[in-house]
């Protein structure tokens, strides 16, 4: 006898990887690697700041990852190289009965650097998204780092009440541990509307950025007008500049996140900040 048709029969799963590789020729920097396998690539690179930064914008097309799939990235800055590396929007975690997976290693040379800025990451109801980011620096490597994530689809009435999303980050200069973090959010568990949890807030934002800055910028930072709306501070830990974000919304943590980047990037990496252009679109 058929089954019928509302029983699935077999569900295909998404294995793709990407690899990248940067490299320092003349006065700027040329991708040296673009290696690709499944639906994971990247776009034409592009030199918004001219030659010195590599723009890469990291394309995923079927445009969700469901239970089963896995992603893996790796992407190496050589010595002396700058890649900025960014997504043309939010990357969605579909409702599944399974895991799907995304493994993430980057590394940067001694006098490398890399800025990984992607857009949001939406986690739906009844998603499992399990994430593991590794990221090495070596010697003076630099790293402006973010991510956002939004939990449910507050706009549409969905809030995150069953599976779950975890999500791992260590980060280490000459192997030596400088951040080390995991998580665990399960769908419905009180600490999302606890006020030492997420406080009902569905969207969270973590920056993290190689290097110190004075107490008279990390102030202003804490001070940036326009942005009422998010619950937000930074903190200078030995060697990293930490900053933390809650908001209702996730473009009012993508604002938060651009404007202090805006301040902390001339600081720490010595160039203005540009914004992408796809940030626009």
């Amino acid at each position: 006898m058929n089954a019928p048709l509302s029983t699935p029969l077999f569900t295909p799963a998404w294995q793709a990887s990407l690899e990248l590789a940067y490299g320092r020729a003349g006065n700027g920097t040329r991708p040296l690697l673009r290696r690709h396998s499944g639906p994971l690539r990247v776009q034409k690179h592009l030199y918004a700041e001219g030659p010195e930064v590599c723009q890469h914008i990291l394309v995923h097309p079927p445009g969700g990852i469901a239970g089963g799939d896995g992603l893996r990235i790796s992407a190496r800055v050589e010595a002396h190289a700058w890649a900025q590396l960014t997504s043309p929007g939010a990357a969605k975690w579909y409702r599944a009965a399974s895991p799907a997976h995304q493994v993430i290693h980057l590394s940067v040379a001694p006098g490398a650097t890399l800025e990984w800025l992607p857009q949001e990451t939406i986690v739906y109801s009844a998603a499992q998204a399990e994430l593991s980011t590794r990221i090495d620096l070596q010697g003076d490597g630099r790293l402006f780092y973010w991510d956002i994530v939004a939990l449910g689809r507050p706009a549409s009435g969905e809030r995150f009440d069953r599976g779950h999303f975890q999500s791992r980050l260590d980060i280490r200069r000459d192997g030596v541990l400088l951040w080390h973090e995991r998580q665990r959010l399960v769908g419905g568990d009180a600490l999302l509307d606890s006020p030492i949890g997420l406080a009902g807030q569905p969207v969270f934002a973590t920056l993290i950025a190689s290097g110190d800055i004075d107490l008279e910028l990390l102030q202003q930072c804490r001070e940036l007008r326009g942005h009422a709306v998010v619950r937000s501070d930074l903190t200078q830990l030995p060697g990293v500049v930490l900053g933390r974000c809650l908001a209702s919304e996730a473009l009012h943590a993508r604002a938060w996140l651009i404007d202090v980047w805006r301040l902390l990037r001339p600081a720490l990496l010595g160039r203005h900040a540009v914004p992408p252009r796809i940030w626009n679109t």
